[in-house]
């Protein structure tokens, strides 16, 4: 069983040199719960992580975990609280082995055999990782890769699980996959906030949505609802 936290913002504001991206976000987490933040590209959603991680500077508001502040802390610090962030892309090391890059993920870990075990859950999850752990990570196809981030992500252990966008750029078949393996973690119990442009693709796989549109949330509430709301996802996200 994996320890779980909520997650809970309070009237965020953030960005980065210049004006605020993210304006006066709300929203909760709960544990064991997968939470979808939807929206058109460059209108704040991996932002909202990058805050969330403390590789943004909060200007305003709070974020807490399980109630207690993050804020204060460093982003090794909150990542060491259990916050566990997939950035978009694959930012893997790109020399090194699929096993040497799921090891990273593990870099705060001190007990050898809960690494240990860490690993076999990994494998077990994602197979083909097990396959190709040998393999040098620039030599993987994109769907290997972005597999490898999810793994090295697991490896930390987290309460909460943060992915920025895994199926970007991946051929249908390979985000199939991709949110298959989401799925599986659903149903371990893991608590998930993910984001995605296309709301119909998680639709039937989280339990909330909000939509994000330039650093507001516009609405929020069940997928199936949004999915039903034709004006607010051609207003949104173009149909």
């Amino acid at each position: 069983m994996h320890d779980i936290a909520s997650l809970s913002l309070s009237d965020v504001w953030a960005g980065y040199d210049g004006p605020d991206i993210l304006k006066g976000i709300s929203l909760e987490v709960q544990p064991g719960r997968i939470v979808t933040v939807v929206g058109p590209n460059g209108h704040g959603k991996s932002t909202l992580l990058k805050a969330i991680s403390g590789l943004i500077r909060v200007r305003r508001g709070d974020i807490t975990l399980s109630g207690r502040s993050v804020l204060p802390l460093s982003p090794h610090r909150i990542a060491a609280t259990g916050v566990v962030h997939v950035p978009q892309g694959d930012l893997l090391f790109p020399n090194m082995s699929v096993y040497e890059n799921l090891l990273m993920g593990a870099y705060g870990e001190r007990d050898a055999k809960q690494t240990a075990q860490r690993l076999d859950e990994v494998y077990a999850l994602l197979p083909r990782l097990a396959e190709r752990h040998r393999q040098i990570a620039s030599s993987l196809s994109g769907g290997e890769r972005r597999m490898a981030g999810i793994g090295r992500g697991l490896m930390a252990g987290g309460r909460i699980l943060m992915l920025d966008e895994p199926s970007l750029g991946l051929a249908p078949l390979v985000i199939e996959q991709i949110y298959d393996v989401i799925g599986k973690l659903r149903a371990q119990g893991r608590t998930i906030l993910l984001v995605e442009e296309n709301p119909a693709r998680v639709a039937d796989l989280c339990d909330d949505m909000h939509l994000l549109d330039d650093g507001h949330i516009v609405w929020s509430g069940p997928p199936h609802e949004l999915m039903g709301r034709d004006e607010l996802l051609a207003a949104y996200l173009g149909g």
